[in-house]
């Protein structure tokens, strides 16, 4: 079962940017003017106390942020982009690969425009702002807007400036991941959660919270400077987003699968301190038993520390007593017990699974890809054999193996909902089942799988 993580989909940044996009009104060159204007009004004493001032001090910043932008608006094909910037000279074009992703970059006076392989504009990237942190300004401006508002007629617009002004925090903090610089990314997170817990908004964005750290964590592994300087900069940025990991805790949200803890293990890790690591392991196991990534950090402690293995079979003996008919707690078990090299534990384990849920699927997947991974095995020990009796004893192990993999296998993909799930286990019985197509029955089933299309979604 592989774990999704909670952002990181470029579908999904686009789909976040297009519902804000919103087009540039005003020339960089008026924008800077009309906040000149409107903070020379805050200046004068008379209406420095009113509110609608610090509000049109707001909107010039946000105009302000906006204006260097251009015309575009993320969504848009570049067919569009040749009316809606028509006055606008590309400065220069260039192909890249950004973290795996292609982008045509298109360079402005202003900003850059990146293109996905769609053709459709997927980052607006300012090069040249009219001021430092226009967003910042703006969100103090309205600040300074609320507390004049004695009468709280001001409120209503305060609010909805204050929350685009953190999803203008998002959308840069997406736009900065796909870039790659996800320390940037991970500032922009957390001012977005910061600016919703303002007054008058006051909420808690507990995403914002836990991508902050996320990417605080990811901008952390990327640094690869190992001189002095470049160790305590990476610590650096492992403290804060340790420090944001636990916030994300202390706000109830651990991330998918209680992902949290798991990053904390390994911050703990990378620190120097293997104690807390296990601990963060342990407390994340308990609340999340079904976690691959704490199942998987806690057997490579084990493993690697020496240490005994029971820790780890009582603190899913607590999960069981606690959640007994929870059958995924011992598949779990199983892969543990695999991993561990203890091959009888883990069937037997496989088989507790799908006995206490027979509509499981993965307790028959555990079980199937256990003795198919046997097989798979044996093969390669027949292959390096050149004693006959020998090779001849690891080829029937193999076909034992590979035979047994059927009937598991097969019952998950009776019992599976997910489409995609029951087309790679029918890969699995098609590869299985080759073998012995010699046999009616096998061969059947060979051409059932072989033929198989998912369900449409």
């Amino acid at each position: 079962m592989i774990m999704k993580r909670i952002l990181f989909a470029v579908a999904l940044l686009l789909g976040a940017q297009a519902m804000f996009a919103q087009q540039a009104t005003k020339t960089p060159a008026e924008a800077k003017e009309a906040v000149e204007a409107a903070k020379a009004a805050t200046e004068n004493e008379k209406k420095a106390i009113k509110p609608d001032t610090w509000t049109k001090l707001g909107k010039a910043y946000m105009d302000a942020y906006y204006a260097p932008q251009g015309s575009g608006v993320i969504g848009s094909s570049e067919e569009d982009l040749r009316v809606l910037m028509a006055k606008q000279k590309v400065l220069g074009t260039k192909k890249m690969t950004i973290q795996g992703k292609k982008f045509t970059q298109k360079r402005y006076s202003t900003c850059n425009y990146y293109f996905g392989e769609d053709g459709r504009l997927a980052i607006i990237e300012v090069t040249k702002p009219i001021y430092k942190d226009p967003l910042d300004l703006a969100l103090k401006a309205y600040g300074e807007a609320y507390k004049r508002d004695d009468k709280h007629k001001k409120e209503k617009e305060i609010v909805s400036a204050i929350k685009t002004i953190s999803s203008k925090y998002t959308d840069e903090a997406y736009n900065y991941y796909t870039l790659g610089r996800h320390t940037v990314a991970s500032g922009y997170f957390e001012r977005a959660y910061k600016a919703l817990k303002t007054e008058p908004v006051s909420q808690i964005d507990t995403n914002a919270v836990y991508n902050a750290a996320y990417t605080g964590w990811m901008g952390a592994n990327a640094v690869k400077d190992t001189t002095a300087s470049g160790i305590a900069r990476r610590n650096q940025y492992y403290k804060r987003s340790e420090a944001l990991f636990k916030q994300s805790i202390a706000l109830k949200y651990d991330g998918e699968g209680g992902e949290a803890y798991a990053k904390l293990a390994d911050i703990a890790d990378k620190l120097g301190d293997k104690a807390a690591s296990v601990k963060y392991l342990e407390q994340g196991f308990a609340k999340y038993p079904g976690s691959q990534s704490l199942l998987v950090g806690l057997i490579n402690y084990y493993v690697t520390s020496g240490e005994n293995t029971d820790k780890l079979f009582e603190l899913l003996d607590a999960a069981k007593k606690n959640e007994p008919g929870n059958a995924s707690l011992y598949y779990v078990e199983g892969n543990a017990r695999e991993k561990l090299g203890q091959a009888e534990q883990a069937l037997a384990a496989y088989e507790k699974c799908s006995e206490i849920n027979p509509n499981y699927e993965y307790g028959y997947i555990g079980k199937a890809l256990f003795l198919y991974n046997k097989a798979v095995e044996c093969q390669d020990l027949a292959q390096k054999e050149m004693d006959d009796a020998k090779y001849m004893a690891y080829v029937a192990d193999f076909e034992k193996n590979l035979k047994a993999c059927v009937e598991p296998f097969e019952k998950a993909f009776e019992v599976t909902k997910d489409q995609e799930l029951k087309k790679n286990v029918a890969d699995y019985l098609k590869n299985a089942c080759f073998r012995f197509r010699t046999d009616e029955t096998y061969k059947a089933k060979y051409e059932k799988y072989s033929n198989f299309t998912p369900a449409a979604k």
